[in-house]
């Protein structure tokens, strides 16, 4: 474990407070008037799925919890599970959808994922930048109707829905930024 001052708090940082694991979903740094500065944080209970808002005093120290990771190939949703196998030793582990957030709106099967574990605890995923979904459904483009710029929107194979182009069609491969949710390319 390393320590860190409350005020170097970053979204998306694993930290240990008390005997809870949190992951940092949101933190703003305040200074009110003549007063000391604090951070509230909003954090996301890893084992237990509960969120929690607390208050660090710009000087408090906090515990960063150590993560380790290893490369996993995503195998497939089990109702709220998601289940993932480690290339190198073939073990499964899983995930709820709880833990994993929006994220499982990027998953595919057989895709590899950097999973990241606490000790033997899996934590958390880290996506790459962008991914490649398959358009489920969208509407056809109007023709001629070019007076302003267009865009639809487009369910893709995870449920996940953006706003693309109106020459992307049905069945369609096309890119999305894993951190806006926003269409990038067709493949």
């Amino acid at each position: 474990m390393s320590s860190i001052q409350a005020t170097r708090l970053r979204k998306g940082m694993l930290i240990k407070l008390g005997d809870g694991l949190f992951r940092l979903l949101d933190f703003n740094h305040l200074t009110p008037g003549n007063k000391r500065g604090f951070v509230q944080s909003r954090m996301l209970n890893i084992r237990s799925g509960t969120l929690a808002d607390h208050k660090f005093r710009s000087e408090d120290t906090v515990e960063r919890a150590i993560i380790d990771e290893r490369e996993m190939q995503y195998l497939y949703a089990d109702g709220d599970s998601h289940h993932f196998m480690d290339t190198a030793s073939f073990e499964q582990t899983h995930m709820s959808s709880d833990v994993l957030g929006n994220a499982t709106r990027y998953l595919i099967p057989d895709t590899l994922i950097r999973v990241q574990f606490y000790g033997d605890e899996p934590v958390g995923i880290d996506l790459p930048q962008t991914v490649e979904l398959r358009v489920g459904d969208t509407p056809p483009s109007i023709k001629g109707a070019t007076a302003s710029a267009q865009i639809k929107p487009a369910t893709l194979e995870t449920g996940l829905v953006v706003q693309v182009p109106p020459f992307i069609n049905v069945g369609d491969t096309i890119r999305v930024n894993t951190e806006t949710g926003e269409y990038q390319s067709r493949v």
